[in-house]
Parts: structure tokens; C-alpha cells; sequence
């Protein structure tokens, strides 16, 4: 995987990349948004919790694959509230890999159930 992040334009605000090339050969998995809700059916209340719970539950799609979180290339992650910012950006960048993936975040009025704070999709690539 190799970072781009063109010297032509303003650099990323937090740690992620603007765009990950691939070699040729790469196989691709694309996880589906994941909710911070664990296998109990219980949802912590603290975005970081659930953002924690996200990725856990991302790791184990990966694992069927083969794959870990520092396959990601790709992450999409959405928020319900600009307060909920810090505590998900905490949580990407203690489970992705390095270089840090391509990432956007964007902030959503809300959720299926209103106790969801945080939803996250990724794309991982492995050999």
C-alpha cells in the first residue's frame, strides 16, 4: 500500500491519507457499517466505547478473511453530533494501521436507534 497525499494540496487535518494505492493482485474486502454494539446486544454509552466496539466488530469480519485492521485502506465513519468527533478520531487512530488510511467522517442527524453515536465502514486490501 502506498499513501498519496500530493504536495499540490493542503495537507490532511488528522492522521489518514488522501488516497492508498494498491498493487495489482490485491484482494478487497468491504465491511458494511458497523454499530458500537457488542455480541450481548448491549451499547455503551460513551462514543469512544462504541467507536472501540465498531472496530472490534470490523476486526472479526476481517479475521474470516484473513485480514486485520491494518489491512484498512479505506474508512468511512460517521457521527451524530461534532462533540463525538474526538472521541471516534481517538479510536481510529489506536486500531488502524501505518501509513493511516484514505478516511472520511461526516456528522449525521442519526442512527436506526437513537443510542448509536457512531457508525463505521471500511475497505481492507490483503495479498
Amino acid at each position: 500500500m502506498k499513501p498519496l497525499n500530493p504536495a499540490a494540496i493542503a495537507p490532511p487535518f488528522a492522521r489518514y491519507s488522501h488516497g492508498m494505492e494498491l498493487p495489482a493482485g490485491r484482494r478487497l474486502v468491504f465491511c458494511s457499517g458497523q454499530l458500537g454494539i457488542a455480541a450481548d446486544g448491549s451499547v455503551p454509552e460513551d462514543v469512544r466505547a462504541q467507536a472501540d466496539l465498531c472496530f472490534a466488530n470490523i476486526a472479526a469480519i476481517l479475521a474470516e478473511a484473513g485480514m486485520t485492521l491494518a489491512d484498512i485502506v479505506r474508512v468511512n465513519a460517521y457521527v451524530t453530533d461534532r462533540a463525538h468527533m474526538k472521541g471516534y478520531m481517538e479510536a481510529r487512530d489506536a486500531h488502524v494501521g501505518t501509513p493511516p488510511p484514505a478516511s472520511t467522517l461526516m456528522i449525521v442527524s442519526g442512527f436506526t436507534r437513537p443510542e448509536f453515536k457512531v457508525e463505521i465502514e471500511v475497505v481492507a486490501a490483503a495479498a
